[in-house]
């Protein structure tokens, strides 16, 4: 018979007294170790997560400060090109004001040039035809001279007495002068009918 002690039963108690157990600690070691782990818990929420703490909420303030400061610069850019759009539609509205000013002073520049231009030869032509004039009274009046002189002495040849007498010299020259010109004014007028009726 076996005895109590041979049995296999026995034998597992007589080991589990006799050895410890991996998997199962002794309550003193699950105990301090509780202990161990309560007291880092403390000194870790006391002392390590106010930095982790506060190096994540700087992070977090210059994570926000960067947008905002991001916001700020997309406002001011923003702003600036509006202020630019506003200021490149003043100086085109300028530059069209300017062109058209500039337009307008053209036009009257020319429109004064042209009536200067047609007072100095409406001018020109008038001086022209005084200058035409008195050249034509200046060789009227050198031909009845000298027709005048021609004539007498045509007259004294004909007539076969002097003309020295100047009252006779002037009206025989006045008469024969008077003579040409009624002949040359019907000669012209004769040219200037067909030249009047062809046109």
């Amino acid at each position: 018979m076996m005895t109590p002690l041979n049995t296999p039963t026995a034998t597992v108690l007589a080991a589990e007294t006799s050895e410890p157990n991996l998997l199962i600690p002794h309550w003193p070691d699950i105990i301090w170790s509780l202990v161990i782990v309560v007291i880092i818990g403390l000194v870790f929420y006391k002392y390590a997560l106010p930095k982790f703490q506060a190096v994540l909420d700087e992070r977090t303030a210059k994570i926000e400060g960067g947008i905002a400061k991001a916001e700020r610069a997309q406002e001011e850019a923003a702003e600036a090109l509006k202020e630019y759009h506003q200021q490149l539609a003043e100086a085109r509205a300028d530059a069209a004001k300017t062109r058209e000013e500039a337009r307008a002073e053209g036009t009257v520049i020319v429109a004064e040039m042209r009536s200067k231009a047609q007072d100095e030869a409406s001018r020109i032509v008038e001086t022209a035809h005084r200058q035409i004039e008195a050249e034509r009274q200046t060789a009227a009046v050198s031909l009845r001279t000298e027709v005048g002189s021609l004539a007498t002495e045509l007259a004294s040849k004909i007539v076969g007495e002097s003309l020295q007498d100047s009252a006779r010299q002037s009206r025989v020259v006045d008469r024969f002068l008077d003579e040409l010109e009624a002949a040359g004014d019907e000669s012209r007028s004769a040219q200037a009918t067909p030249v009047g009726k062809e046109g």
